[in-house]
């Protein structure tokens, strides 16, 4: 089968296309061929690089004249993006693949959350990305372009930086944590984060590549097997470092004050959402099996992090 991958030197993509060239699938990765994967494998040698540039109108034309008979899309984010090439792809191609996320939920009414049971999104993000796979799933159904939409949650891996115990990506968090410094926690504590290591959400693309007919016209919410408290989350990483961790809850006023804006703003888009998604449908359809449970993923990216000297942190890790 020949399949393109929209985007496959990034996150998903680095471990998404060595699995379909171990597969035997014939691959193309189109991409504007400014990075290389994250991780390294022999597998790259066998796929053919794609030089190509979303914002160009000319586009949705050339992913259709590659004649594949899959397209993964990994970096679509906007309805009319997504329309225009599944125009161009009607017959031209079997099957489409959207990334989307799991912010087409918004905040949690009713955990887990399913794909059928998530509350409304929120926020210019979450709202165009459940736009997305609502059309999506009505052109299938419809009768046009065999469409498929996956969710991922907070992706981890070697790389880049994970979205830490606070809900954002400030390096301080950890530094703090490995020393054993006091850390001031906005609201409970008990707000939920879903990550999903990159390769579990390769595998589910993987299993809704080759079976089409399972995936037809569905949605799959793909995360982790559990989800973390943020006190949790703060309690592991902090043993990583062979520390116990200190929290103490502010109000959210407080935790603003001591923050600066963009990490504060990046804890509260997380936290208020407080997701914890099921993947049943994903396990009963798709035969999805997580290899990571969330800290095992994100124990991964730090170690990497440490080891090539980009996280700041008080001590070796213990684990």
């Amino acid at each position: 089968m020949r399949v393109a991958v929209i985007g496959g030197s990034g996150r998903i993509g680095t471990f998404l296309v060595p699995r379909l060239v171990a597969a035997g699938h014939e691959v193309l990765n189109l991409s504007r061929g400014q990075r290389t994967a994250y991780v390294d494998d022999p597998a790259w040698r066998d796929v053919r690089a794609v030089t190509a540039d979303r914002a160009d109108p000319a586009f949705p034309a050339l992913v259709a004249g590659l004649q594949a008979d899959a397209v993964v899309d990994l970096i679509c984010f906007d309805l009319a993006s997504a329309d225009a090439l599944v125009v161009a792809l009607r017959g031209s191609a079997g099957h489409l693949l959207h990334c989307g996320s799991i912010w087409r939920h918004g905040p949690s009414r009713r955990l887990p959350v399913t794909e059928a049971n998530g509350a409304p999104p929120v926020g210019e993000y979450g709202i165009a990305k459940a736009a997305i796979a609502d059309a999506l799933k009505f052109e299938t159904r419809s009768g046009g372009l065999v469409t498929t939409s996956l969710h991922p949650g907070h992706i981890v891996g070697p790389g880049w930086h994970p979205v830490g115990p606070l809900g954002n990506f400030d390096p301080s968090v950890w530094r703090r944590l490995s020393a054993g410094e006091p850390l001031e926690v906005p609201g409970l504590g008990a707000e939920l984060l879903h990550h999903v290591h990159a390769d579990d959400v390769a595998q589910a693309f993987a299993l809704a590549i080759a079976d089409r007919d399972a995936a037809a016209g569905e949605d799959f919410d793909v995360v982790a097997p559990s989800a973390l408290t943020v006190r949790g989350f703060a309690e592991l990483a902090a043993g990583w470092f062979g520390q116990t961790a200190t929290l103490r809850p502010v109000s959210w006023e407080e935790f603003r004050a001591a923050t600066d804006p963009g990490p504060a703003q990046t804890s509260w888009e997380h936290l208020m959402r407080s997701h914890y998604c099921s993947i049943d449908k994903a396990r009963a359809l798709l035969g999805y099996a997580p290899r990571y449970e969330p800290e095992e993923a994100v124990l991964e990216a730090v170690r990497w992090l440490v080891d090539q000297g980009q996280l700041d942190v008080a001590g070796a890790l213990r684990r």
